[in-house]
């Protein structure tokens, strides 16, 4: 706008301004367009650098993202291996120790059965001793019962005869 300014108030110049030859004019259009052109050109190329980088960075993420996944995946498998792993040797050793543990008892019962069983016999032989004992007592008793009785009835016997024979000898006599 100040240029419409400046070319109204001095004519002269205005005129000087479209008098200037039509090469010449072309000549300042092309320089200028040129120089645009290139500059456009520049940007243009620039741009797709910049695109390129941008792509080659998005593309170096994704590497890093990738590598950091598999990291991260590997760790959790490991960590998961060792957990299972460490789980198998817990219940390996568990289950060692129940069969330890089961195998004392047995042998534990057993000792008890046998100590039982021994004392059992003994006790029975005891019982048995016992009893025989008790049956030889009471044989005994009842053969010097059977004696006594045996004695007192011959004792009877031979007073009745004796009495017989003082009554028969008396009578007879």
């Amino acid at each position: 706008m100040e240029q419409k300014k400046q070319a109204s108030k001095t004519p002269e110049r205005a005129e000087q301004q479209s008098v200037k030859p039509a090469k010449e004019v072309r000549e300042q259009a092309v320089g200028p367009l040129d120089e645009v052109l290139g500059r456009a050109e520049r940007a243009y190329s620039a741009y797709m650098e910049a695109k390129k980088e941008v792509a080659k960075v998005y593309r170096e993420n994704e590497l890093q993202a990738e590598n950091a996944y598999k990291k991260s995946e590997q760790r959790a498998k490991s960590a998961c291996d060792e957990s299972v792993k460490h789980a198998l040797k817990t219940r390996d050793e568990a289950t060692e120790q129940a069969r330890k543990t089961c195998e004392e008892a047995l042998q534990q019962a057993e000792r008890a059965y046998s100590k039982a069983k021994e004392q059992t016999e003994t006790t029975s032989r005891e019982s048995e001793q016992q009893a025989s004992n008790v049956c030889d007592e009471s044989i005994r008793q009842a053969l010097r019962a059977y004696e006594a009785a045996k004695g007192k009835a011959w004792k009877i016997r031979e007073d009745s005869i004796e009495q017989a024979w003082k009554v028969y000898t008396r009578e007879a006599a």
